[in-house]
């Protein structure tokens, strides 16, 4: 009996690695490239992620481009999929330059300008010259190549668009005085208190920029003291990203009150004609705002914004999003509640006739008689 149960065991433990083995599959995030650079004259190593949805469209994608790729293209990767969940950014191709060797400082640095024309002659020329992008670029450095970076975008937004630069960064008061763009241009500066190195410059030039105002310069400065020297990388392209689209996702607003601070409908109205202006999309206020803004008045118990959304977006409620007894239900208590009879009949006669048998039935039914009553005194 005990060898029968062994031999049991090991033939289940057999069979599970078996699966496990049939089963695995190598996980990759991007494809390595290399450059022979007639400017540094040498071989570079380039990573290159393009995203999912890329080999089933046509459209051409922004880039995101990660100095010191060797330490943080995984993160660019990761941090930019992630924040496509909540579509708070569009997909994005991620290349990773990398640096990692004892030439690093020199390049950043002394032979920056050398280095600046691999970046844009040869390196966006290659991304550009083999995959559909779009002329929205961002670059991020951090410690040594963040100076590096904060000299680049003052000198070079025709060629990239925005820039993040964490633990370092600085350019002289010169420089940001000739700064000149048509275009609005992106930089986020980001570091901690702790990072006792970088620190003084980066204050130095975030009170340079404050006291200069670049025409079309759009500039935030962030400290994340939680976080240190080798920490705060990940943090800032998170940040970076989403202080660049900021304007990219549908508002979410955490009371009526900011909402009416905001500006109420004028607001969203110039919010979303902003956003088909930079992005492409249509100005029209989307479904998913009407949504939020409903659901908010509903969730604080506000009836009055609650009435004004209602009747303002009267036609997202015929969308297949309410097309249920739960919301039908969840309405005609509402109104109910606030003593609106006409609006709670209407909607419990709604769920009833349109979804018969759910498991609301029965409470609407005693909610279309509370209603009625209520009605008549």
């Amino acid at each position: 009996m005990q060898r029968l149960l062994i031999f049991t065991l090991f033939c289940f433990i057999n069979t599970e690695l078996c699966v496990a083995q049939q089963d695995s599959s190598l996980i990759s995030i991007g494809a390595s490239h290399t450059i022979k650079s007639s400017i540094l004259k040498q071989e570079r190593t380039i990573q290159i992620y393009i995203p999912a949805s890329y080999s089933n469209s046509t459209e051409e994608y922004p880039v995101l481009y990660i100095l010191d790729g060797q330490w943080y293209f995984p993160s660019g990767v990761a941090i930019q999929t992630a924040m496509q969940t909540p579509r708070a950014i569009p997909a994005m191709i991620v290349v990773g330059i990398n640096t990692g060797d004892s030439l690093r400082r020199n390049l950043l640095s002394e032979e920056n300008e050398k280095f600046t024309d691999f970046l844009v002659k040869e390196v966006v020329h290659y991304v550009d010259a083999n995959y559909r992008t779009s002329e929205e670029r961002i670059i991020f450095g951090w410690e040594a190549a963040a100076y590096f970076v904060s000299e680049l975008i003052l000198q070079h937004s025709e060629t990239f668009g925005g820039a993040i630069i964490s633990d370092g960064g600085y350019a002289s008061e010169d420089l940001v005085e000739s700064f000149t763009s048509e275009k609005e241009v992106y930089l986020f500066i980001a570091n901690s208190r702790k990072d006792i190195y970088y620190i003084n410059s980066t204050e130095a030039f975030q009170k340079i920029l404050k006291k200069n105002a670049p025409n079309n310069l759009i500039w935030g400065y962030r400290l994340f003291n939680d976080e240190v020297h080798e920490s705060l990388a990940h943090l800032a392209i998170y940040k970076g990203l989403k202080f660049y689209y900021h304007n990219y996702n549908s508002p979410v607003f955490e009371s009526i009150q900011q909402y009416i601070d905001l500006g109420g409908l004028d607001y969203l109205t110039s919010y979303f004609e902003a956003r088909a202006e930079r992005f492409g999309m249509d100005k029209q206020i989307d479904n998913s705002t009407k949504d939020a803004l409903i659901w908010l008045a509903w969730k604080r118990n506000n009836f009055e914004y609650f009435t004004l959304f209602m009747t303002e977006f009267e036609e997202v409620l015929t969308t297949k999003r309410y097309a249920s007894a739960y919301w039908q239900n969840r309405f005609g208590q509402f109104y109910l509640k606030h003593k609106d009879y006409q609006n709670a009949i209407k909607y419990f006669k709604a769920g009833l006739t349109q979804y018969p048998n759910s498991q609301f039935e029965e409470e609407m039914q005693k909610g279309l008689i509370d209603a009625k009553t209520g009605k008549i005194n």
